[in-house]
């Protein structure tokens, strides 16, 4: 299948990715094409298979996922990297999200809501489990309107504060592109220059800047 998401599960837990391999096999849009048991093999499985999806545990022997996550974000990209987690606490979310975690889901999620999570991190968007989502939008809007060090709007052209808005309306390249009726190369280029302007580094800080500045609300 050309849409297929290809998947690489990291997980100490032998029965845990039995588990996930029974439940996302039977996806049609969805092949694994590799495991991970540790946080260091995880790095060395995505660099080799650049997997669109990691499915990433935090507490792993050795390497943690949040290093992993660190060190697949500078080597690979390209690819996503969804926690799936057991812990629940403030410091793991926002230090997997500062690693550039596309998505925070816990293993108490349902599995529709785990397989809607890898779908969203496919496309390349953010899935934040509802209940956590919630501390991410308290803890920088408690951070005032405009985050301290964060440069001013005017330094964005009129169709990058589009872009930006779109991006952190949680819409894809593609639906970018459709929306504004350019193509989604320009919609890439236009959000590199975003994210070297505002100094941001992945759609997460996007997503919070906007917050600050304005541009999206909370209901939307």
């Amino acid at each position: 299948m050309a849409n297929e998401i290809r998947l690489l599960l990291a997980d100490d837990h032998a029965v845990v990715r039995s588990g996930l391999r029974m439940l996302l096999q039977a996806q049609p849009d969805m092949v694994i094409i590799g495991e991970a048991e540790t946080g260091r093999e995880a790095v060395q499985r995505a660099v080799e298979l650049a997997p669109d999806v990691v499915l990433m545990d935090i507490e792993m022997p050795g390497m943690n996922g949040i290093e992993a996550t660190r060190r697949i974000k500078a080597e690979a990209p390209a690819t996503a990297v969804l926690a799936l987690t057991m812990y629940e606490d403030d410091q793991y979310f926002f230090e997997m999200l500062r690693a550039g975690a596309s998505g925070y889901v816990p293993k108490r999620a349902a599995p529709d809501e785990l397989v809607s999570a890898i779908r969203a991190a496919g496309r390349g968007e953010v899935f934040l489990y509802p209940s956590l989502a919630g501390r991410l939008v308290r803890d920088y809007l408690q951070r005032g309107p405009a985050g301290e060090g964060d440069a001013p709007n005017d330094e964005l052209t009129p169709r990058e504060q589009e872009v930006l808005t779109l991006i952190a309306e949680g819409y894809s390249n593609n639906e970018i592109a459709d929306r504004l009726v350019i193509s989604a190369k320009t919609v890439d280029r236009h959000r590199e220059n975003i994210m070297r302007k505002l100094n941001l580094h992945n759609r997460v800080d996007l997503v919070k800047y906007a917050l600050r500045k304005g541009l999206i609300g909370l209901d939307e």
